[in-house]
């Protein structure tokens, strides 16, 4: 493999997959709030947070981690401020103690922090404002959930750079991922280049996967589907993926390897190879490229979606998940695309209506229909170009699924926020 395209990949992967301490966009606006307070360098009296549609909707229903069980955008960002460090990014609420709960819980009653839903900007699009007396800073995020693009303080612009300026300065080009580029490099990858980045994210999604399990967090998708459905290994597969989620979206503190700014997203394209890795005595090497085949899948694809949309992330991560494990199994370029093809054809219209519990079922659902997606590409059988979005060739059914998510379903995006406000009357449209 050409050299500049190798490093490109491995920069993909060191970029992508880091650690994160609870759901990403509660953790985005702490961070943003943190790092806002660090600016105007005093504890402020109030907190504006001014954040895109997107945004609102995923905070919503999602407990803030080390929170005490709190929920809401003004928990987030007055925990940040508290008790944040901004210096940790997305772990800034790592060092949080019982006392700045307890604080955060008086600020809240108080009503310090107010939030204004701001049309017309990036899906994911964060501004925190904080004020003290009257000195104020601002901080602006756009695009990814650490990505810093303005800085004012008292009115001085101390920072004001383009939205895409974090992943440039990354040398990084998303555009080169194909599907036969990431099985080309997969094989042909160091271990010692990726060890260290795919090695985390295994010890820690597997933990939490198993927090999961032995806990009763959210709706218990996870412990639910292996009390009803057994012990096989496909269960197991949605099973620890879910878990995963339940804990996740409960409020567990311990962190997890994201990927796609998503800590779902994360768990779902690794946990399934890892159970079937595991099952097949497969060696960990080998399961390590597989990984690396099904986190690089699952980028492939959000990089036309976008970071944030009424497309439902854990489908795009489970079609990483299926193309590692036929990977795994020794499946050929076609039966790896097939595989993909297969599983957009079945669960590509599962829609996102916000961060929650509800996000475990969706994943065990999509890793479900990824699994047999994998069995039907290894006998040669998927769905046929011209039905529905299947397009004739892998690529273009990728991008034709990427339309969908980003621009198709923009409306749908609007439409699900509406309802979650209530600044729509069902029963009157109806």
């Amino acid at each position: 493999m050409d050299a500049k395209l190798y490093d490109n990949f491995v920069k993909i992967l060191k970029n992508e997959l880091v650690p994160a301490l609870g759901c990403t966009e509660p953790i985005a606006i702490a961070f943003a709030a943190a790092k806002a307070t660090e600016v105007l360098g005093e504890f402020p009296d109030h907190i504006e947070m001014n954040c895109s549609g997107n945004i609102i909707k995923n905070v919503k229903g999602v407990t803030v981690p080390n929170s005490g069980g709190m929920r809401g955008i003004d928990v987030a960002a007055i925990l940040g401020v508290v008790g944040g460090d901004a210096s940790r990014d997305l772990e800034v609420l790592e060092g949080v103690t019982n006392a700045d709960i307890e604080k955060t819980k008086e600020l809240v009653a108080r009503k310090i922090c107010t939030t204004r839903l701001v049309d017309g900007v990036a899906n994911l699009y964060i501004e925190a404002i904080v004020k003290a007396g009257e000195h104020s800073a601002s901080v602006t995020i756009v695009s990814n959930h650490t990505n810093i693009t303005r800085i004012v303080k008292d009115g001085e612009v101390l920072l004001d750079r383009p939205v895409e300026a974090k992943t440039e300065d990354a040398g990084i080009d998303k555009s080169q991922l194909t599907v036969k580029n990431i099985l080309d490099f997969a094989d042909c990858v160091d271990i010692k280049d990726i060890d260290e980045v795919i090695r985390r994210q295994v010890e820690m999604n597997t933990a939490i996967s198993q927090e999961g399990l032995d806990n009763n967090y959210g709706a218990q998708i996870g412990k639910t589907l292996m009390h009803v459905w057994g012990r096989s290994v496909t269960t197991r597969a949605c099973a620890r993926a879910a878990a995963g989620s339940d804990a996740r979206m409960g409020g567990c503190s311990l962190p997890v390897v994201i990927n796609s700014g998503s800590g779902n997203q994360g768990m779902t394209v690794s946990l399934p190879v890892i159970t079937y890795a595991e099952e097949w005595g497969i060696s960990e090497e080998k399961m390590f490229r597989a990984l690396v085949v099904s986190n690089l899948i699952a980028i492939h694809q959000k990089y036309y979606i976008g970071s944030l949309s009424a497309y439902c992330g854990a489908v795009s991560a489970a079609c990483g998940a299926g193309a590692g494990i036929t990977y795994l199994y020794g499946g050929t370029y076609e039966q790896v695309s097939l595989t993909i093809i297969n599983t957009l054809g079945n669960v590509g219209g599962i829609v996102c209506d916000g961060a929650k519990s509800s996000c475990a079922a969706k994943i065990a659902s999509s890793v479900d229909a990824a699994l047999m997606a994998f069995n039907l590409s290894i006998q040669n059988k998927s769905f046929l170009p011209g039905e529905g979005i299947i397009k004739g060739d892998i690529e273009e059914t990728i991008k034709s699924m990427g339309y969908i998510g980003r621009v198709g379903m923009r409306g749908t995006d609007t439409e699900i926020l509406n309802i979650m406000i209530d600044r729509v009357d069902v029963d009157q449209e109806c």
